[in-house]
């Protein structure tokens, strides 16, 4: 038997959530949505492989809907004739090349389907349809009726849906900003009120740390929402961090698995991979869920500015005019009552950062800037630093016992994260990842 629907709650706060539309009929029988990255169907014989997994899911008694990405290395390249042929191409007309690399898979997995002996149907955004604002290249998801693809799977049909994409209030397609297609598939699932979305990729599940750096690093069974948006956030690549975002607001569960791998299909009783839950549903919470690392970071100081009221939107509003995302920040005033400001931001964002600085040198008043973008951003997440004490302490303990010098420190109630020097990026990870305990035996 199915799990009931998940309750889609709302939380106080947030921004107005999409309008979800899909019959709301009693099932008895589960219903799953798989997701396949790009890897997963990268040439006709991963999606043949794709088509069997779908296809044992089918057998196994489950209503299937499918969300795929364009084969492997195609949306670079589409990309790459648009800015081949202007560098300041319209968003518009980019959105209707890009596009197509999801078309083209959802029609050869649903052909390859069909020769398994399944009704297999693909579907386009605009077909379902799956309604998104104007915002073409980082479209954001308003609404899905999801009434026909319901209707279509209770009638024994295997809906395959181009991921990645949508269509505007003028019926123009639109894209959802790359690693849409894990946003799409976690919005189907709360659309079509789905048990859970499989989300297949080229690893096993989410581990506490890179595997390719510790080798001992644990593939955790079950992870929370929260840790999960948060190693997302801070460098871990398993999930697009809107997914995460979605699938916390409309308690979408999510399980990450490998698509390489053989084996049953998957069921509630026999989870293979990692499951991104709510946190009622762990009961035994870790203390640290994982660390991750993002080598995407540049460093910028800003010194010598006169203290007075107001320094801080001088300095920063020029940034967000100039649309530079900032992360960390420390600020440090002198017994000469000049005061200092550091702060990270993406390395792709530092040009633009040192030329809006520049340009309000005369406002900000500042004596020098200083950048370095040979750092990196170490974190430590998990939910059981909200009930104890010493995690922070740990981190800077372990990296000190090292001789890693910490260059800024920010927290949240679930999340501690240093800049330290490129250079040292794996010794610290290891060592934290011994410290605190999430060794494999």
């Amino acid at each position: 038997m199915p799990r009931p629907a998940p309750q889609r709650a709302r939380r106080a706060g947030t921004a107005a959530a999409p309008n979800w539309r899909a019959l709301s009929m009693p099932r008895t029988v589960p219903r799953i949505v798989m997701k396949f990255g790009g890897t997963s169907v990268a040439d006709l014989d991963r999606i043949r492989a794709v088509a069997e997994k779908v296809h044992k899911q089918v057998a196994a008694g489950c209503e299937v809907a499918v969300v795929v990405s364009a084969m492997s290395g195609v949306t670079n390249r589409l990309v790459g004739y648009c800015q081949s042929l202007s560098p300041l191409h319209d968003a518009k007309e980019y959105d209707a090349v890009v596009a197509t690399g999801e078309q083209v898979t959802s029609g050869l997995l649903a052909i390859a389907l069909q020769t398994l002996g399944l009704e297999a149907r693909s579907w386009l955004g605009w077909q379902i349809p799956l309604r998104t604002d104007g915002a073409h290249g980082k479209a954001r998801i308003d609404s899905i009726d999801g009434e026909a693809l319901i209707t279509r799977m209770r009638a024994g049909q295997v809906p395959v849906i181009a991921g990645f994409q949508g269509v505007d209030p003028d019926g123009r397609i639109t894209t959802l900003g790359r690693g849409g297609s894990d946003t799409s598939a976690v919005a189907l699932a709360a659309a079509l009120q789905a048990d859970r979305c499989d989300i297949y990729t080229d690893v096993d599940g989410i581990y506490t740390t890179d595997p390719r750096i510790v080798a001992r690093a644990r593939k955790l069974d079950k992870i929370t929402y929260e840790e999960m948006l948060e190693l997302a956030s801070v460098g871990a690549k398993v999930l697009q961090t809107r997914s995460v975002e979605l699938a916390m607001k409309e308690r979408v569960r999510v399980q990450v698995l490998s698509s390489f791998s053989d084996g049953p299909a998957p069921s509630e009783d026999n989870l293979p991979g990692s499951l991104v839950v709510d946190e009622d549903e762990i009961v035994e919470k870790e203390l640290v869920a994982g660390i991750a690392y993002s080598r995407d970071e540049a460093k910028l100081s800003v010194r010598r500015i006169p203290d007075r009221p107001g320094i801080a939107a001088a300095i920063f509003g020029p940034l967000t005019a100039a649309n530079v995302n900032v992360d960390m920040i420390v600020q440090s005033t002198g017994a000469d009552g000049l005061t200092n400001m550091t702060f990270t931001t993406g390395k792709t964002d530092l040009a633009r950062a040192i030329q809006a600085l520049e340009a309000a040198r005369d406002v900000i008043q500042y004596g020098e800037m200083a950048t370095d973008d040979d750092v990196v951003k170490i974190s430590v997440v998990g939910v059981g630093m909200r009930s104890h004490a010493g995690v922070a302490n740990t981190m800077f303990r372990t990296l000190s016992d090292r001789n890693i010098n910490i260059q800024v420190i920010s927290t949240s109630e679930i999340k501690v994260s240093v800049l330290i020097a490129a250079e040292y990026t794996e010794l610290a990870v290891r060592a934290l990842h011994t410290a605190y305990g999430l060794d494999a035996a």
